[in-house]
């Protein structure tokens, strides 16, 4: 399925409100970040990595909503395959990965761009865009996530 700019404009109100309320079920049920990972956090450079908090999932969910739904095929953002998605402070994290430094600091990154690029809603429109015109596993946002985690990790 491809994706208009049109369809894009119309559809990503709707994902940010999917991913704010997602935000809030992590915040209201996961934990705080671990303290293992506060310097890794602040090493990527997140401004407020007290405010992180994780919530261990067995699959990370996938919206509901029909469109939305389409569109994260599109995008292969997210799939029963994914392992961590960071929703601004809100991160998931598969119950399998809970323990993967690598994992952590990838969606850390994710949560430091989602600052440096003003919120959420900044954040999903570049970064969907990029994966919808690029593809997810060369959108510059994804791959500076990538080489920043493997820096820190050493990988």
């Amino acid at each position: 399925m491809r994706i208009s700019p049109e369809q894009f404009e119309s559809i990503l109100p709707c994902m940010v409100r999917w991913a704010e309320a997602k935000e809030k079920v992590i915040l209201e049920y996961g934990i705080a970040l671990p303290p293992q990972y506060m310097e890794d956090a602040r090493s990527v450079g997140v401004k407020f990595p007290k405010k992180i908090w994780i919530y261990e999932v067995p699959q990370i969910p996938i919206p509901k909503h029909p469109i939305l739904k389409l569109a994260v095929k599109a995008t292969q953002l997210i799939s029963p395959a994914t392992v961590g998605l960071s929703l601004r402070y809100g991160i998931f994290i598969h119950s399998n990965y809970s323990n993967d430094r690598y994992i952590i600091v990838h969606e850390l990154v994710h949560t430091m761009q989602c600052e440096r690029l003003g919120g959420l809603y900044a954040f999903l429109k570049q970064y969907l865009w990029e994966c919808i015109e690029i593809g997810y596993p060369q959108a510059p946002v994804e791959q500076e996530a990538v080489r920043i985690a493997s820096e820190i990790c050493g990988i």
